[in-house]
């Protein structure tokens, strides 16, 4: 009947009709924070988490090793875990010999790199610094100026400039083309590809968590149907948010792992 099509209708209409305005995707204008301090760019939110994450690692390690016992506090046993880890899984595992002078540097590099993209998933804070690509190009810079002077010192320049780009046994012709790609690999496309996947693992990541959150929020305060969809979307965030952590820590790794390997390359005597 005419009375039960437009009941069907209203019913229709008050599940599916969209009673708010369209959602807005994320995007790359959320990663960007104005000063708190107008024009003191030194004040926005991820240069103020940089200079909170040094202050939070330095802080940490102090107080983990301040008195250091002979059976270690819960703290103390923290704290020698990830310097352990850094120094014999990485420093010593890759680098090898003489590697001990390069485990401050290292690790450095990975509790640093840790903290940072950890902010991604902690509350209140929520932003991994290493998603603004300007952190990921810094370190990289000091990577490899560490992995340059090295190779340099050891080698020097000239002989190091020639087995990089001039590798033996290849017909001379083919330096014509190998030269020119060898000296970019190590002075362009290496560089560029360190800082580039930290960079984009924190930024997607980052990117999907605001996706799913702000979609479930977006859903819960529409129609019924969406609000009924909003508890998948908060679920997909709830879930990713624990992928995140193990990429944050893989990443972290990584970054330190490729460091090392290039330090380990820069000391080999065949270089």
């Amino acid at each position: 009947s005419l009375h039960q099509s437009h009941k069907k209708g209203f019913t229709l209409s008050f599940l599916l009709s969209d009673s708010r305005p369209g959602f807005v995707s994320p995007g790359a204008s959320d990663f960007v924070y104005k000063p708190i301090i107008n024009g003191v760019e030194l004040t926005t939110k991820p240069i103020l988490l940089i200079f909170f994450s040094v202050f939070l690692i330095s802080a940490f390690f102090i107080f983990s090793s301040r008195r250091a016992l002979v059976v270690p506090t819960k703290l103390q046993f923290a704290g020698e875990s990830i310097y352990s880890f850094v120094r014999n899984d990485i420093g010593k595992d890759v680098i090898g010999h003489d590697f001990q002078k390069f485990v401050p540097f290292l690790f450095a590099i990975f509790t640093f790199v840790l903290t940072n993209n950890l902010f991604g998933i902690i509350p209140l804070i929520q932003f991994p610094t290493m998603s603004h690509i300007g952190f990921p190009v810094a370190l990289t810079l000091f990577v490899y100026f560490v992995f340059h002077t090295v190779a340099i010192k050891k080698h020097g320049l000239l002989k190091y400039l020639k087995d990089m780009m001039f590798m033996p046994g290849i017909p001379k012709v083919m330096y014509i083309i190998l030269a020119p790609l060898e000296f970019a690999t190590y002075f362009l496309i290496r560089p560029l590809t360190l800082a580039m996947r930290l960079f984009g693992n924190m930024f997607a990541g980052h990117l999907l968590l605001i996706l799913f959150t702000l979609g479930g929020e977006y859903m819960l305060h529409n129609v019924l149907l969406l609000k009924f969809m909003s508890v998948f979307s908060f679920g997909f965030a709830i879930g990713f948010t624990f992928f995140e952590f193990f990429v944050q820590c893989l990443q972290a790794y990584i970054f330190t792992l490729l460091s090392a390997l290039y330090i380990a390359g820069a000391l080999a005597d065949e270089h």
